[in-house]
């Protein structure tokens, strides 16, 4: 994107962002729905409702910063600032592109927070977790002085600035290896799970959608970042597009593990309720035939030795006892 000049970047980021916006918005809904469906407030997950709000306002908060930024440089300072509006977008150190780059970089923190929770609660050992943590702190330090880069960088030459292209490439780098790595253990954690219940049919279906679910959001994310560390390496304007293009999808990759998972849930207890209602009305149906079967009776007679008849009666319609089976033994053996 070395060709696109920076208000046109500015204005294709800020309409792809509100089309993602639309869907992340709509996904939230879902989520909270899935979270909140038949289940009182102690059934709530509050982590995962507090970190799905919390998505939900810093993306809103991102939006309406690009939205006002964009009326600003095509609009109100178009004729005013010195340069026009490809200069305005390439001003860096202005005070709305500082917020709107730290609303990104806290909503990638708390993204990958997330993914690093899921792992611990997965795995349950602190162990595990460790060498995502160290990629997560690098992550935080490297947002942290992309910003102040930004800060510090005057209004002139400012996007071919090294420093400040450097830190937002190294910033996407760590957040890429910690979200494969944090995927990657969850996901082969998963897998030995699905192993040791093999045995039974529901729970390894259970797991494995879990994992496709799981992995399907990683791969989305990962692609994202791909494109956005290929673009921050190439001069031009395509990683500013991208950056903007990524505060959405965070939203959207973590509520789409929530909404499909309870979606195969409900699906998965549907199938169980549906084919315990038919072997019920199974077995029903073969007790009602059985209830309806005529009832069959032997009489057997025999002679005592003094000449008076004995009858046994018994049940044909079942088996004879052990208990009965030895009446009968004995009754013949007496009267030979």
């Amino acid at each position: 994107m070395a060709f696109i000049s920076l208000d046109t970047a500015a204005l294709l980021s800020t309409a792809l962002e509100g089309i993602l916006y639309g869907f992340s918005v709509l996904m939230f809904i879902g989520t909270m729905w899935s979270l909140t469906y038949k289940r009182s407030i102690r059934d709530i997950n509050r982590p995962v409702a507090a970190a799905a709000v919390l998505l939900l306002i810093l993306s809103t908060a991102h939006i309406i910063l690009d939205i006002v930024r964009t009326e600003y440089g095509l609009v109100i300072y178009r004729n005013t600032y010195p340069g026009g509006p490809a200069a305005y977008f390439g001003d860096v150190s202005q005070g709305m592109f500082l917020i709107k780059n730290s609303i990104y970089v806290v909503q990638t923190l708390l993204g990958d927070a997330v993914a690093i929770y899921r792992c611990y609660v997965v795995w349950q050992a602190a162990s595990v977790i460790i060498l995502p943590t160290m990629l997560w702190c690098g992550v935080a330090v490297t947002g942290a002085l992309s910003v102040y880069g930004d800060s510090q960088t005057s209004s002139t030459g400012i996007i071919s600035t090294e420093m400040t292209v450097t830190c937002m490439g190294v910033f996407c780098g760590f957040t890429l290896a910690t979200n494969l790595l944090s995927s990657g253990l969850l996901a082969y954690r998963i897998w030995k799970i699905e192993r040791n219940v093999s045995t039974s049919r529901a729970s390894k279906v259970m797991t494995t959608s879990i994992m496709r679910v799981v992995m399907d959001s990683a791969i989305l994310y990962t692609a994202a970042l791909l494109a956005t560390v290929t673009g921050s390496l190439c001069a031009g304007s395509g990683p500013f597009v991208l950056i903007d293009m990524l505060t959405p999808i965070i939203s959207i990759a973590f509520y789409m593990v929530i909404i499909r998972i309870a979606i195969g849930k409900n699906t998965h207890s549907q199938i169980l309720t549906v084919r315990g209602g038919m072997t019920s009305e199974t077995e029903r149906g073969s007790l009602s035939l059985n209830s309806m079967k005529p009832l069959q009776v032997h009489i057997s007679r025999s002679m005592h030795s003094d000449g008076t008849p004995m009858y046994g009666v018994w049940n044909q319609s079942r088996p004879p006892t052990r208990k009965e089976t030895l009446d009968e033994t004995c009754l013949d053996v007496s009267s030979g």
